[in-house]
């Protein structure tokens, strides 16, 4: 790593903390950093870095995970990475549809580097990027300002592995979760995972009428199969496999058995807000999302 000045925090991982405090990172293995933005609404301040990234280093540049949610933004996320490695940033995975996954791509292919996402990824920010671009001119401003949509120069349908610089880089779409084309990128040598979207910790994960819960549970599934020993969530810090099933697998579970019980029941949507998710209030967001979570998921169920 650069001997850059950089602040050290006391927290997990020895976190190091971005100017500002916008990006915080943390050292996951030898060459493989988690970048966390914070868990706010996205807003000028952090230029819709309101997630959190990757970075792995090889022999023959840096692998990118997510851009950054506007130019800006991964400009400053660009920033981070030059206090972290010396090498190019040649390649950079966009984990799924949500802005933050995908709207700095302009940024890094004007650096040179390669954008890779699935194709289920690029249809879906094909979808919504009009619908994106303008929540984020309300939301951060003249923060978005040298933004357009940008999409991946590599596309695969299920999986698509990088080799670099001695380096094994697994990239694979598992089915729908958060968003349509959530992809994870798994290192077997570290046996390290970023799981874009489909794991958040410390927060409560979104449930949006894109989502697809069932297949979510899928998604899961196919991480812990890996048996991975650190586990890099879409929103929140480096973490455990355990605490990824606490925060993630575990909400959905609760979440989807508690609504069919409640269908059965003839329950309405109306009704489904009411249905018991205390068990997971401590989680960031809740009183935000626990209610459309319902009602998003209610739908989804009503004709499973």
């Amino acid at each position: 790593m650069k001997p850059a000045a950089i602040a050290i925090c006391t927290a997990l991982l020895a976190p190091v903390c971005a100017p500002a405090d916008i990006l915080v990172v943390q050292d996951v293995a030898p060459g493989i950093w988690a970048i966390e933005g914070p868990a706010t609404q996205r807003n000028h301040e952090n230029l819709g870095n309101n997630a959190t990234f990757g970075l792995i280093e090889t022999a023959a540049g840096a692998v990118l995970v997510d851009p950054g949610g506007t130019w800006k933004g991964a400009a400053a996320l660009h920033d981070v990475v030059r206090q972290l490695t010396d090498q190019p940033v040649t390649h950079v995975v966009d984990t799924g549809g949500q802005d933050h996954r995908w709207l700095g791509n302009g940024y890094w292919q004007a650096q040179g580097a390669t954008i890779i996402a699935s194709e289920a990824a690029v249809a879906d920010q094909r979808a919504r990027a009009s619908m994106q671009m303008t929540m984020l001119s309300q939301l951060v401003g003249d923060g978005l300002d040298g933004t357009e949509p940008a999409f991946a120069d590599v596309t695969f349908a299920e999986a698509y592995s990088l080799d670099q610089g001695g380096r094994r880089i697994e990239i694979r779409h598992a089915g729908p979760a958060h968003t349509p084309g959530d992809s994870y990128v798994w290192l077997p040598d570290a046996r390290a995972v970023f799981t874009g979207d489909i794991v958040y910790v410390g927060r409560l994960l979104g449930v949006m009428d894109y989502s697809d819960s069932r297949s979510w549970l899928d998604a899961f599934t196919a991480i812990e199969a890996l048996e991975p020993l650190h586990v890099v969530s879409g929103h929140g810090p480096a973490t455990t496999l355990a605490r990824a099933r606490e925060d993630t697998r575990d909400y959905l579970v609760t979440l989807r058995e508690s609504m069919r019980t409640h269908i059965d029941a003839g329950g309405d949507i109306i009704g489904s807000v009411e249905i018991d998710q205390s068990a997971f209030r401590h989680l960031d967001q809740f009183e935000a999302l626990a209610g459309r979570n319902a009602q998003a998921v209610f739908q989804q169920m009503e004709w499973e």
